[in-house]
């Protein structure tokens, strides 16, 4: 029977539940969300994955159980869903496993108008209402079962994203995208034929959950090497790399290097600030000190948040803010119900890039000022007195605990923040250059691994 303090407590951080999750936990979750949001119906969508038909299903009879009315929108991307929640106000579940394994799958929740659901925020308790269902106490079904429909809402989405740019402003372009046999597979096509100044080619667009070319998580560099390479050889202005679900989008330029998601973020701020001047852009405290300078810059104002799709769109709501970026190439949109899109995402790099009259790698280059050093995981035994240890060794700098600790040494700075489902720090630092950036990386890793 599947352990949900260990599997919610997964999903709230990666987006998914581990391969455990079973068609029984997926009824219960569907009647214990059901019973959670108290809507009248419940819109539900799947990614591509091969458990995806069976466990909606189950999560459907759940549902029905509960009474509730379930809306099927078949096979979505996870943008999908959140606009289909906005769209119709009401709450959503996605089962995907986002960028993980073929043999992972899980939920991904909102409540109604593609609002957030968090472990702090109404997960906590869908998770015992389930446990408690596995466990025997299980609730009557409702007098009146609910009804379930198929309801496509593909072309509703796309007219959606093209509401971000002025179309007719857009130029001729050559961009490749990588979608790694992901749900970009289906919303790419459907956008860019509606673009007939843009060439597209999509380089494993087939949906297949197994994977069979690479894995579906553009955060790895290894996985943007067809990617990188075919932009190359090709000869195209624009590379994009989807995951999974596809609510992320990484970057390539037409030289085949890779964009940062600060370096995106900061990309995306100056177009909303163009259209939103003097607006709130919310930027995760893991993003270069080049997002805050150049929303500062353009009239904006710049706001630091927690890692996490939960913190930021809560906080988006609390700021009124426009949009807000993560460095892992998460992008939210306040006319997007606050929720994040690859594909919008996509479309205004591209109507940037149009705008600029510049080639990508000319446009990016303001944007980089610092050099970072990536994401460095160190297996430790006891990630609090590690944490401790480091904070002692910098007591003489600026010091914040927003998440993990972060120590601002003014010409060079780190975030160090554990992991929530295993013994691991991640370390992110940022310099003026190369070499001072791997002198403090080194310098700190030391401290670490004392």
């Amino acid at each position: 029977m599947a352990d949900l303090s260990r599997i919610v407590k997964a999903y709230d951080v990666r987006g998914v539940i581990p391969e455990e999750f079973d068609v029984p936990t997926a009824r219960a979750l569907g009647s214990a969300f059901a019973r959670y949001v108290g809507s009248d119906a419940i819109v539900v969508g799947r990614d591509m994955r091969p458990s995806g038909p069976e466990f909606v299903g189950a999560f459907a009879e759940g549902v029905q159980d509960a009474g509730i009315d379930v809306i099927d929108l078949g096979l979505v991307s996870t943008d999908l869903l959140y606009f289909a929640s906005g769209r119709l106000d009401l709450p959503g579940a996605v089962f995907t496993a986002s960028h993980n394994p073929a043999q992972y799958n899980g939920i991904k929740f909102c409540q109604a108008g593609a609002r957030p659901v968090g472990i702090d925020s109404g997960l906590a308790d869908i998770r015992d209402a389930a446990q408690a269902m596995l466990d025997g106490d299980v609730p009557e079904v409702a007098a009146a079962r609910g009804q379930r429909e198929q309801r496509d809402m593909l072309d509703g989405f796309v007219d959606h994203v093209m509401s971000f740019v002025d179309v007719a402003a857009l130029k001729p372009m050559r961009v490749v995208v990588d979608t790694a046999n992901g749900m970009g597979g289906l919303v790419v096509p459907a956008l860019f034929e509606r673009l007939p100044m843009i060439e597209l080619e999509v380089m494993y667009g087939e949906l297949d959950g197994t994977f069979p070319n690479h894995p579906a998580d553009p955060l790895q560099p290894a996985n943007q090497r067809d990617l990188q390479a075919r932009v190359v050889s090709g000869g195209f202005d624009i590379g994009l790399a989807f995951d999974g679900d596809a609510d992320r989008v990484f970057i390539v330029d037409e030289k085949g290097v890779g964009l940062s998601g600060s370096v995106t973020t900061a990309v995306l701020a100056v177009a909303m600030l163009r259209d939103h001047p003097g607006s709130t852009i919310l930027h995760n405290l893991i993003c270069s000190k080049a997002v805050p300078e150049t929303i500062a810059a353009h009239g904006g104002n710049p706001v630091r948040t927690r890692v996490g799709h939960s913190y930021i769109k809560t906080e988006m709501a609390s700021r009124n803010a426009v949009f807000g970026g993560e460095h892992s190439a998460h992008y939210y949109f306040a006319d997007n119900f606050r929720a994040d899109s690859g594909l919008i995402a996509s479309l205004i790099m591209i109507s940037e890039l149009a705008r600029s009259g510049l080639i990508l790698s000319e446009l990016r280059t303001p944007y980089e000022p610092y050099v970072a050093s990536g994401e460095i995981n160190t297996v430790v035994d006891d990630p609090s007195a590690v944490i401790d240890r480091v904070r002692d060794a910098y007591s003489h700098c600026d010091l914040d605990e927003l998440d993990g600790l972060t120590v601002d040494a003014g010409e060079w700075w780190f975030n160090l923040r554990p992991s929530n489902t295993e013994p691991l720090l991640r370390l992110n630092l940022e310099a003026a250059d190369v070499a001072s950036c791997d002198t403090h990386v080194a310098e700190v890793l030391d401290i670490i691994t004392a």
